[in-house]
């Protein structure tokens, strides 16, 4: 029997753990609703507790390098402690809120690409391997996000990569260690102007703030350099307005600014940023985070995703 034990221990034959969504689709400011099954394994388990989380790929800016890790941001217990008998099924429910700053990662049931989202459930065995699962989640906009997106699409605007990078944006309410950048191609009808725009939206009840970043050309006496708009919406804007106007707006404003960003309200001392290589370069306190500074050990789940969806998660 000694040996069955130590194949117990090492999760041979141990409880197992598998979570259903009753629905993978939710927005910010919504719930995802499912249950987290457990199995007994050959013998008695002392389960410590069965945690859920919400993961996603982060990109992260060093001094002089960047990579991609996969960060939990947002975990709750679905449990306590909890004796299981071997092969005894327990079924728990959970309703787990849906942050209202979530990335999304789904515009009009096409997942963006670049974009990636589990929710990871852990069991924590005593003395014994954590067990894990991992279910596909898609986050789609929320009514208002929804309008300016539409809006970009109706100005021409082409979508071409979405990312999460690691750090804050300069005077905004944020509440989660990163944020999303949007990118498009410029449409035709602004090229002479911009080659680029990304687009960050930081949701929260009340509404939203979006932050252009214009990657704006530079002229026959002038270099390029990058523009900075921020703009608050509320949720209950969403039909007063003609989104397609208010952006054509917004862009026009931002790109008729130089780069720095105390013209736009951002206060002294906030810097600005030129050109790709720092992201919202000096929007975004402490950028260079690195390594040291980046994912806090327990936030990161190395490779959660690999083998777990095949590859076709987040399209790339």
């Amino acid at each position: 029997m000694v040996f069955k034990k130590m194949l117990s221990a090492f999760g041979v034959g141990g409880p197992s753990v598998d979570t259903v969504l009753t629905n993978p689709n939710t927005r910010p400011g919504l719930t995802l609703d499912g249950q987290v099954n457990l199995v007994g394994g050959d013998s008695p388990a002392a389960i410590e507790q069965v945690v859920i989380g919400l993961v996603t790929r982060v990109e992260v800016e060093g001094h002089d390098t960047e990579y991609a890790g996969t960060m939990e941001f947002h975990r709750m217990a679905v449990s306590g402690p909890l004796q299981l008998a071997p092969k005894q099924q327990l079924s728990i429910p959970f309703q787990l809120p849906v942050p209202w700053e979530t990335p999304i990662t789904d515009v009009y049931g096409q997942r963006l690409h670049g974009m990636t989202m589990g929710l990871r459930t852990e069991l924590a065995v005593a003395r014994a391997v954590d067990k894990s699962d991992l279910d596909q989640v898609a986050v789609h906009p929320l009514p208002v996000h929804e309008r300016i997106l539409e809006a970009f699409q109706r100005l021409g605007f082409r979508f071409k990569h979405a990312d999460l990078e690691r750090g804050h944006i300069r005077g905004v309410q944020q509440t989660l260690p990163f944020y999303q950048e949007i990118e498009f191609f410029a449409s035709p009808q602004y090229a002479s102007t911009i080659r680029e725009v990304e687009l960050t939206f930081v949701t929260s009840q009340r509404g939203v703030d979006v932050i252009l970043e214009c990657d704006k050309r530079g002229g026959f006496l002038s270099a390029g350099h990058d523009a900075f708009g921020r703009y608050q919406v509320s949720h209950a804007d969403v039909d007063q307005v003609d989104w397609a106007q208010v952006v054509d707006g917004w862009l026009r404003e931002t790109t008729s600014r130089y780069g720095s960003l105390r013209s736009q309200g951002f206060g002294p001392g906030h810097g600005h940023g030129h050109g790709r290589g720092h992201g919202m370069g000096g929007m975004v306190a402490g950028a260079a985070l690195g390594v040291a500074g980046g994912m806090i050990a327990g936030e990161m789940i190395e490779d959660a995703f690999e083998g777990d969806f095949g590859g076709d998660f987040g399209g790339e």
